[in-house]
């Protein structure tokens, strides 16, 4: 129970931590913002297939299988955008 307050906590903190600095970015820099957002994501993904490598119980198999949809939905969605706003920056032919 101990492990699970720890990650709790550190998931809290990191979140205050990350708004925090994330609310203070100017709006010119949210592109390349969003791509490093892109980068922490598939190291979530990563890592949430790493817990499917040890035994586990039913909830951290569910949680890291949540941990997968979301950080794929990020990345996918991410790329998405970011293709989006590169193609304002083609010239028309």
């Amino acid at each position: 129970m101990g492990d699970v307050l720890l990650m709790v906590a550190v998931f809290i903190f990191s979140f205050l931590v990350g708004y925090l600095l994330i609310s203070k970015v100017p709006p010119r820099l949210h592109t390349p913002l969003m791509s490093m957002t892109n980068a922490i994501s598939a190291v979530t993904i990563l890592g949430a297939l790493l817990l499917f490598a040890v035994e586990t119980n039913a909830v951290q198999k569910g949680l890291g299988a949540l941990a997968i949809v979301m950080a794929t939905f990020n990345v996918i969605g991410g790329f998405a955008i970011t293709n989006r706003m590169l193609k304002l920056f083609k010239t028309r032919e």
